[in-house]
């Protein structure tokens, strides 16, 4: 490998890599370019990487297992993933305890009509306990600030692999990955200047769950303490992924949105969340869907010392009339 490359061997033979652009003064178009100057090619082969096949994903799209993580499709897609890549050696236990289902690579997975009923009834179960898990948490070291509803997203802030000093914290890791994917040091880090910092709350100031069948108002206390950005991102409890809905919104951001220019003098951002818009909230609104139970993750890129000494609080959702 030349020295002038930063070098990394995956341990599976599919690979996602992320890529994230900055808009300049929320410019779209500009960061999308800004992407598509990335190239893609191997080192030992012909192409300069021009020929990559770009696809429009930011219509909000549901890429969650939601839709059949209670069947035994749920089984068959795991078989499937095990079957195509190779084995990771600190997974030996995890492989042990599916291997006694009838999953294991090399292996046909046929389960008898006995094992299909157990494997159904199990997924139901992991599902319904992986919610509570993670949207009805009783963790005290979840709450970020006394007598308020948010939560860290993420609860091991140590390092990217959710290790405490003496063993790995499966409860901060499960919670984790129900809710979302990818992880990342930069992203978990509680200091200042770190990557990103993420805050979540599924519920209204009264402890209610947040429902898109009613109306809720965020005021956030301006200005953030973010050195890059700041947004707030709604998500249906359902499937974990942006809420999708025609509007194809799921998110309001201090780069697009609620730019300075935008907000002006205000002392605080009034966001709006609910099935039907409220009047004058152009450019502050995200719509809910009635029946569908919802939570927001409140990022901030760069976040600075406020966001970490309490300085700076962000107000629970309120629920309007």
């Amino acid at each position: 490998m030349p020295a002038s490359y930063y070098a990394a061997t995956p341990t599976t033979n599919r690979v996602i890599v992320l890529v994230r652009a900055l808009p300049p003064h929320g410019d779209l178009d500009a960061g999308i370019e800004l992407m598509k100057s990335v190239r893609v090619y191997p080192l030992n082969g012909p192409g300069d990487g021009s020929d990559a096949e770009w696809i429009e994903l930011s219509l909000s799209l549901d890429y969650s297992p939601g839709p059949f993580e209670t069947e035994l499709r749920y089984w068959q897609v795991l078989h499937d993933l095990i079957d195509a890549e190779p084995a990771y050696d600190g997974y030996r236990n995890e492989y042990g305890n599916l291997a006694a289902l009838g999953i294991a690579k090399g292996q046909p997975f046929a389960p008898d009509e006995r094992m299909t009923r157990i494997l159904e009834q199990a997924a139901r179960i992991a599902s319904a306990q992986m919610r509570v898990q993670s949207l009805a948490d009783r963790r005290p070291d979840r709450v970020v600030w006394d007598g308020r509803r948010w939560e860290w997203a993420v609860l091991r802030p140590e390092n990217g692999t959710f290790d405490a000093d003496s063993y790995v914290d499966l409860e901060a890791r499960e919670k984790w990955f129900y809710q979302a994917q990818i992880e990342s040091p930069a992203m978990f880090a509680r200091a200042p200047g770190a990557g990103s910092l993420y805050w979540l709350s599924a519920r209204d100031s009264t402890g209610a769950y947040l429902d898109g069948s009613r109306s809720y108002r965020l005021s956030v206390p301006l200005p953030v303490p973010d050195r890059l950005f700041w947004s707030i991102t709604v998500y249906d409890a359902q499937t974990r992924t942006e809420i999708v809905t025609d509007q194809r919104q799921a998110a309001l951001r201090s780069l697009i949105e609620l730019t300075p220019d935008v907000l002006g003098d205000a002392q605080q951002a009034e966001l709006y969340f609910s099935p039907e818009q409220p009047a004058d909230t152009e450019g502050r609104w995200i719509k809910t869907l009635p029946r569908h139970g919802w939570f927001g993750y409140f990022r901030i890129y760069g976040p600075d010392t406020p966001a970490f000494d309490g300085s700076w609080q962000l107000p629970d959702f309120e629920r309007l009339s």
